[in-house]
């Protein structure tokens, strides 16, 4: 898979799940990097790249093979208006883990938005299939586990390139594992074996969205996701504090995966 105007190959399920994290949108070009002869330069904040470069390389051929493919399937033969259907649906089911960790961060505003915004939408959104709650005032607020343990001061640790689950830090893992563990979901509105067709679909409806946004990456494909992950991350935990964030919403590409 080639990436328009793009050195590298394209960026696959790194990418994918970079944008699948909460309030992700576009990323700005990487920091550039020191020229370190053809072999991976070691940081701080990415101690085991060698292992992770190939990690990435395993992602993506999954992604060029099987994801992609069925991802650019889905969007030629479903209308736009059906597919941000199903992405408000899934995004809907995604506003109790942002009121769960709104509550664990002691945001009570963005608890009561995000229980607002569930109510707005489930009731006269046709179960999550319209988004009416951002017309009433009450846009979204991404929160995840990650961010909350971020919040009380638990550190990310050194990036990691997870097998099938793309960028990563131990402690976004750990987060990761919990919510899936704890905070319902999918099981709200289906059992077996209907979950397992409800979640294979949110994968392909989310890798469909990124499609457009593969025209964004530049330079070394693995440098540009981690730099982007790490940033976002960053910005996430501190409620924005520590920067303009680079991420902002693109209302025309509309390419918000708030939910990975």
């Amino acid at each position: 898979m080639t990436l328009p105007n793009a050195k590298a190959t394209g960026v696959g399920v790194a990418l994918f799940f970079i944008l699948f994290m909460p309030g992700f949108t576009v990323a700005q070009a990487p920091v550039a990097q020191p020229d370190t002869g053809g072999i991976p330069a070691i940081t701080a904040a990415d101690p085991y790249e060698n292992w992770n470069r190939k990690v990435f390389g395993f992602n993506e051929t999954i992604d060029n093979w099987f994801l992609r493919p069925v991802a650019k399937a889905y969007r030629f033969i479903l209308p736009s208006f059906a597919d941000r259907a199903v992405t408000n649906f899934f995004r809907n089911l995604g506003e109790l883990g942002n009121f769960a960790n709104s509550i664990f961060q002691l945001k009570g505003e963005s608890a009561v938005v995000a229980a607002g915004r569930f109510t707005y939408n489930t009731v006269f959104g046709l179960g999550g299939l319209f988004d009416v709650a951002t017309a009433f005032d009450l846009p979204e607020r991404s929160e995840d586990l990650g961010q909350t343990l971020g919040y009380w001061g638990m550190t990310s640790g050194p990036y990691l390139m997870m097998p099938f689950l793309g960028p990563s830090t131990p402690r976004d893992f750990t987060g990761f594992v919990v919510e899936q563990a704890t905070i319902p979901g999918l099981g709200l509105v289906a059992d077996e074996p209907v979950i397992y067709y409800l979640f294979g679909l949110k994968i392909v409806d989310k890798r469909a969205d990124l499609i457009p946004a593969e025209s964004f990456i530049s330079g070394d494909s693995y440098t540009f996701v981690r730099n982007a992950y790490l940033q976002r991350r960053e910005f996430l935990v501190n409620d924005g504090r520590t920067e303009t964030d680079p991420f902002a919403n693109d209302d025309n590409d509309e390419l918000m995966l708030d939910d990975f």
